[in-house]
Formats: C-alpha cells, structure tokens, sequence
C-alpha cells in the first residue's frame, strides 16, 4: 500500500463567510483639509525690523475634489481667516512712521495640477501648483493713540511724544500700546475729507508645495500661496486717494502654511462582500482535529491518534507492511505479506497466534469473535483486501493490490479517452472508497 499523505494547512474560515473585492470604479468625494500658518503683507506699510519668516496667524478650511475624469486636476474651495498688519519706522521722514492692522477673511476657488502625468498617484512626496481667484474682505486700524487718548507724535530722534517735534514745550515721551483702536478708512474722511473706498477686492493666489502621503486616506502638505489684491489700500496707504502717498502697484500678502487632508467620504479601495451563507452557525465541531493529524474529526477514521504520527487520508496511522500493526509501534517494518504476528507486528507461527488468543482458559472479548470464526474457517488472511475487479486491474499500476489515489486519477484521463463510461467511473469510485 502507497499511503496519500495530509498536508498540514489551517482553514480559513473567514474566507467561507466573507470576499474582498477590488472596487472598480470608486466613486471619490470632496476631500477636507485644514491649514494653519503666517500671514506676511506685500504693500506700502511693511514691517522694518520683523523678519519676513514671522507673521500674523491665519487658517483657513478647504475642500478639494477631481475636476476631470483622469483625476489629473483638482478644484479646491477654500475659505481664508486671519491678520495682516505693518509697522514703517523712519528717522530721516517722521511722516512715514506708520502703522496698520487689518483683519481679512477671503472665500474662492483654485484648480491645482500633481504633476500626475510625471509622477506615480501613490508616491510619498507629490508637488503641485496651484491657481485660483477669490473675494477678499479687509478692514484697516491703525495704533494712533495710547490708551489716554494721546496722540502719537515721531520726533526725529526715534522718540514717541505727545507733541509735534515743531513745539518742543514741555511735550512728555509715550509709549505705544499697539492697540488697533482707529478705523483709518472713517479717519481719512473725516480728517482729511478724502473719499470713501471699498473694503472688498479679488484676489489672484498663486500656491506651490508638496504633499506627503500618510495613509491611502490621509496625508499632510507645505505650502505657500501668494495673493496679488486688485486694491492698494488693503493699508490704507495707496499711490493716491490717501493723506499719505504710496508707491504705485496694488497690495498683496504670502500665506506659508502646514495643511492636514482627510479623504473621509470617497469610496473604499477594496470592498468586502458577505456571502450567502455569512449568517449559517457553523458547529465547530466540524472543523476541530482532537488529535491534532490535519485529518478533521468528522472524517477521522482512527481518532486519538498520537502527536506526530504519520497518517493516511483518512486519519489512520501508517502499515508500510499490512500486517496490521501500525508502524510507529511495529517493531519488526517489514513482515512478509499473510504473514501471521504479534501485537507489536513480530513474525509468530500460527499455533503462537492462535495460543495467544488464550481460547482454554478466558472467554474471548465480544469484538473478536467475528476474527475467531473467520480465522476457524480459513476464511481469514492477516492484511488481506478486498479484492480489486478484473476489470479495473490494469489500473494497479504498481501491482501491490491497492488501488492508490493517484492511481484513480488515471480514470479522469481515461474517461476522457472514452475507454470508461460514466457508469464504470462511479463503480470504480465506490471500490476505492470500500477498500
């Protein structure tokens, strides 16, 4: 007999109640993001003595999502919060010691390209390039005052007094408290009787930076977005139509930000999908193997087999020489075939055998008179078969009167021959499983 051996492979249940999928069309949704950073003003009024690296704190909220269908654009809405302000100091012009803070708010819209054309949709770092247009609303004050009321006056010397420099007197030194109490738009019109301006205007931001993927629905980015105003009096400073004449050319700000994006609505990369059966209670007690030989118990055949030892298909410990006796407890692996012996399959003579079975002195057990009776008969041959049809012979290929598995196997070819009809392949299959 050539024993088919089991390989030890554990079962994946999870695989019988549930399938992934790979979603071949994901539907993709608008992808949030929050940014925090600087703002740095481009105009009239600039900080002298402030490197352009610090600035006012802004944030702004955004949404993206996919403007074509190969998914190399992307249209972004974003809505913008934060401070803009400017302190010009001078010692050789005093009428240039100017100040200004003002709060901004803007909502628009970019289109941003990946460089999806060059770069893998799934690399760690992808830069891009972005261009938009948006609304901006501003409103300038200015620190003209300490917080007695006293006006601030720039003497030469670098000294804040509370007395122009042209009537020294007895005019004391103050201190500013840099609160951006005055409204200059109202101040010019009623200080200056200039006319009144609007404080909203487009704006052009042009953005560049780099994404960093985190996760396949997250990742973070480093930006900068440069905004040109369709205004010069975003610091209430303008070439003209203001008391204090500016250089020609509009206004414009730097937004240098960090950025976090969360895809959390688009559809998922894989699906799982629950089979039919998902919700069946499986009884494990089809799937346990008590005696651990990858045989499982409702097909084991010997069970209570020990650890590590070899088994066939069905469960049972390996008889290399069929003589009954299995061979982890043979003590003698190769008994010639018919040959009588003893429990630990050592060659007897027949009168050893049959004295053993101590028929004079003990009543034989139950379960063994069936091979008493056989053996008084001589109907009985130790490691006998069943025997294989004449018909099905020729498939013996190795001639040790046993039908093997792989020697079954031929039967699928020659069915295919049509050298065995479909009633002669069920016979046969009844046989293998009755030896």
């Amino acid at each position: 007999m050539v024993p088919l051996l089991v390989q030890g492979q554990e079962i994946d249940y999870d695989s019988l109640l549930q399938r992934i999928d790979t979603v071949e069309n994901p539907v993709y949704k608008p992808v949030v993001s929050f940014s925090y950073g600087v703002l740095n003003f481009r105009g009239d009024v600039r900080n002298s003595f402030i490197s352009p690296a610090i600035g006012n704190n802004a944030a702004s909220v955004n949404l993206s999502t996919f403007v074509d269908r190969k998914h190399n654009f992307i249209a972004n809405f974003s809505f913008l919060l934060g401070n803009l302000s400017g302190n010009t100091y001078s010692y050789s012009d005093i009428s240039r010691n100017l100040n200004f803070r003002s709060s901004v708010s803007s909502i628009g819209a970019n289109v941003e390209y990946r460089f999806a054309h060059f770069i893998e949709r799934d690399a760690l770092i992808r830069p891009y390039v972005s261009l938009g247009v948006g609304i901006l609303n501003f409103s300038a004050k200015g620190d003209l005052v300490d917080a007695n009321g006293q006006t601030y006056y720039y003497w030469s010397d670098g000294s804040i007094r509370d007395a122009p420099e042209s009537l020294p007197g007895e005019a004391l030194p103050l201190y500013r408290d840099y609160e951006y109490e005055t409204d200059l738009r109202l101040r010019e019109q009623e200080e200056f009787g200039l006319g009144d301006y609007s404080q909203n205007a487009l704006v052009f931001p042009l953005g560049l930076g780099s994404h960093f993927r985190i996760s396949s629905r997250a990742f973070f980015s480093l930006g900068i977005s440069y905004y040109y105003a369709m205004t010069d009096m975003l610091d209430n400073v303008a070439y003209e139509g203001t008391s204090i004449v500016g250089s020609k050319g509009n206004d414009s700000f730097v937004f240098s930000h960090l950025s976090l994006h969360f895809d959390l609505f688009s559809d998922p990369a894989t699906r799982t999908v629950d089979l039919l059966y998902a919700d069946v209670e499986f009884d494990p007690l089809l799937f346990d193997d008590e005696d651990g030989d990858f045989v499982l118990d409702v097909s084991d055949r010997c069970p209570g087999t020990p650890y590590g030892v070899e088994v066939d298909t069905v469960g049972c410990p390996l008889d290399g020489d069929m003589d009954g006796v299995a061979d982890y407890l043979d003590q003698e692996l190769d008994t010639e075939r018919d040959a009588w012996v003893d429990e630990v399959g050592v060659t007897v003579s027949e009168e050893e055998y049959l004295a053993a079975l101590d028929l004079r002195e003990n009543a034989m057990p139950r379960e063994e008179m069936g091979d008493y009776m056989a053996i008084i008969s001589g109907q009985y041959r130790l490691g006998s078969r069943v025997e294989i049809p004449e018909n099905f012979q020729s498939l013996d290929v190795n001639g040790d009167g046993y039908l093997s598995f792989e020697e079954l196997l031929l039967v699928i070819d020659m069915y295919f021959d049509y050298q065995l009809d479909l009633e002669e392949v069920r016979l046969l299959n009844e046989f293998f499983f009755s030896q």
